[in-house]
């Protein structure tokens, strides 16, 4: 307490002697200095872009949008100063709310709202002195329906790539199906919809993202954005024996080939190793061939029908053969 008043009587009488009153008149003349910087600055003629909302109202509960104008304006105002600063401050510019059924044409399903008709309602707000010099949108179109959608499969796009070693082997999307709102005639050349590129490298464990849809001109999809989950697995290589058949052989010949099986190598995740059988694999001789270039040798032929085998391979691509006459 006794600080408090020391400081105060120092302030006292420093005020109160000369140099204390030549520092008021300072501080007056500052101020008013200012005071007519701020007149002059704000007597200044300005341009201002301002964003406005904008809004299309009554939409009636069976029409679907399918694509919608931009949601804001860009409104650009010339004024003196001072109507720029009440029009920042005080008197902010409402949004532009327009009717559906003024613009909509309801046999082509598409709408447009003329810039005039924003800008007039812009004049509407602001004073007569200020002159409205630019409106811009990036989208002033839309269209609708009344319903009519397609239910398509989302098909994942972009580069995944697992860590070495490890492959994908499952890619679950959630949900699996989107609801596409269009015209008939754009939901006719409709068959899938795709997500956003996803590019996601050097993983070896389950992966999840959020991911858009893509747009598509003219439509809408439901939902926007799905769920990405992808599953690694470790890479395993395997081998089974399989016979080996003869095609192409007329019914009087019999093709021996020696061995009369072969191994054929793949790779297969750890957790599906058990899933692949040795009737996923078929190893054939083409007896047109032999007739055709005969030699000591056959080449072997591999067919794969696995959905879990990568990378099929033969240990041996030629064998020994003999022919003989039923």
């Amino acid at each position: 307490m006794h600080t408090l008043k020391h400081i105060y009587n120092i302030l006292k009488g420093f005020l109160s002697d000369f140099s204390g009153k030549e520092f008021l008149v300072f501080l007056f003349f500052l101020a008013l200095s200012g005071v007519f910087w701020l007149m002059m600055t704000l007597n200044e003629t300005y341009e201002v872009e301002f964003k406005v909302p904008l809004v299309v109202s009554g939409v009636p509960k069976n029409v679907v949008m399918t694509s919608e104008p931009s949601d804001t304006v860009r409104v650009s105002l010339k004024d003196k100063g001072y109507v720029i600063m009440i029009y920042t401050t005080y008197q902010k510019l409402r949004p532009l709310v327009v009717k559906f059924s003024t613009y909509a044409d309801k046999q082509s399903g598409q709408g447009e709202i003329p810039s005039t008709d924003l800008v007039k309602l812009v004049r509407q707000q602001i004073f007569g002195s200020t002159s409205i010099t630019a409106l811009k949108a990036d989208q002033l179109t839309f269209t609708f329906n009344y319903g009519q959608n397609k239910r398509v499969k989302i098909e994942l796009t972009g580069n995944i790539v697992p860590t070495d070693h490890y492959y994908l082997a499952h890619v679950q999307i959630s949900p699996e199906f989107a609801t596409v709102y269009a015209s008939r005639a754009v939901l006719n050349n409709i068959q899938n919809v795709f997500t956003e590129a996803l590019n996601i490298s050097n993983f070896n464990d389950t992966v999840t993202r959020v991911v858009a849809l893509r747009g598509i001109a003219g439509a809408k999809v439901v939902p926007a954005k799905v769920k990405i989950t992808l599953f690694p697995d470790v890479l395993t290589e395997g081998s089974v024996d399989v016979p080996i058949t003869t095609i192409n052989k007329p019914e009087s010949l019999v093709v021996r080939t020696f061995p009369q099986t072969v191994k054929v190598r793949y790779n297969v995740g750890a957790n599906l190793y058990r899933f692949v059988h040795p009737s996923d694999f078929v190893v054939n001789v083409d007896y047109r061939e032999i007739a055709a270039h005969p030699s000591d040798k056959c080449n072997l032929y591999l067919h794969s029908n696995s959905r879990f085998a990568r990378d099929a391979r033969l240990e041996n691509s030629q064998v020994d053969y003999l022919i003989e006459q039923h």
